[in-house]
Order: structure tokens, then sequence, then C-alpha cells
């Protein structure tokens, strides 16, 4: 059985803007799984194939996350200098404070957009009390909700991403899907 390059493509993309909250970055990383796969791996079956370009992917976020951290160090550490040099900070003037909680609230202040003028506001609130509910989920678990619900990965492949079987992947969905369904009714989501 073979991939559907397109709909693996996406996936792979969802998958990495998950791990990094951005965008080109995301594209990137995508453009080069896919590049690596085609040049180095000679996958059979069509789960072997997903592993690897999950493998791939996850790799290249945490070098891409690994760098990234270095630059926001290197920026702040400049940051701080220029501060005490003309005694004052720049912020963002380009944002309204609104949208700058916003975009903190949801990405961490990574995010290059802000969508506050396109949200509806109830939207926004349900947007917000979903993000805030799986922030309260551990990141293999954000991970594997990701994987098996919004990628659709099959169970034996994202057992074989996370290096467990697949009795282990159904009995740590069932238990994901209980934390999260609990974190859900406390920001007000769903009812028992």
């Amino acid at each position: 059985m073979s991939l559907d390059l397109d709909e693996q493509y996406d996936k792979i993309y969802r998958y990495c803007y998950f791990k990094l909250h951005h965008q080109q970055s995301a594209e990137d990383i995508t453009q080069e799984t896919f590049l690596r796969y085609f040049q180095r791996y000679n996958c059979k079956g069509k789960e072997e194939a997903l592993k690897c370009l999950y493998t791939i992917a996850g790799n290249l976020c945490i070098d891409e996350y690994r760098r990234r951290s270095a630059d926001r160090a290197l920026k702040t550490e400049n940051r701080e200098s220029a501060f005490m040099q003309t005694g004052n900070g720049q912020r963002d003037r380009n944002l309204s404070g609104e949208c700058r909680e916003f975009r903190a609230v949801m990405h961490g202040g990574d995010i290059q957009e802000c969508v506050c003028g396109d949200m509806q506001e109830e939207q926004m609130i349900t947007r917000l009390a979903v993000q805030k509910a799986l922030s309260g989920l551990q990141q293999d678990e954000q991970e594997l909700l990701l994987l098996r619900y919004v990628n659709e990965v099959p169970v034996s492949a994202v057992g074989q991403i996370f290096g467990i079987s697949r009795f282990a992947v159904r009995r740590r969905l069932l238990a994901v899907q209980r934390k999260f369904r609990i974190l859900l009714e406390k920001e007000g989501l769903y009812e028992a």
C-alpha cells in the first residue's frame, strides 16, 4: 500500500507546526523531511514509511527548536545590552495590547500573525479554552492525540513512532482521552 504524498505532506506540515508554532519553519522542515526521505530511505509498507517520515520530521523539529533557542538567547542578550545603552526598551508597537496577550497565550509569543480581528469572540474563547486544556497535557500526550486523531496515523504506525506496541498505544490513548476530557470539563467545554 503506497502513501498519498499530498495527504502525508499536509499531515507532516501539521505535525511540524504543532511542534514549532511557526509557519515558515514548519514549511521548511516539511520540505526537508520529504527530501531526506526520498534521498535516503526505501521503506516497504505504509507504516514503515510513516515511521520514517515522522522520525525525520521530529528530529528536524528538535534541531530547529535548539537553533531557535540559541538565536533567542542571543537576541535577548543583544536586547538587554541595547536597553542598558538607551535606557528604554522597544515594544512591538504594531500590535495592540490585547493582540500581544492573545499571541502570548496561544503560542508563547512565537506566532507571526495576529488573528484577533478575524475571529469571533466565541470562537476565540473556545480556542483559548481548548489550548489551555491541551497545555495541561504532557508534550508526548499532545503528540499522541495529534498523530492519531488529527493526522489519522494508524495505531500500529503510532506504536512504531513511539517504540511501543499497538496495545500500549490504545491504553495510552484511552488514558489521554480521559485526562483531556477532565481538563475540558474544567474549562466548561465538556459535560460528562
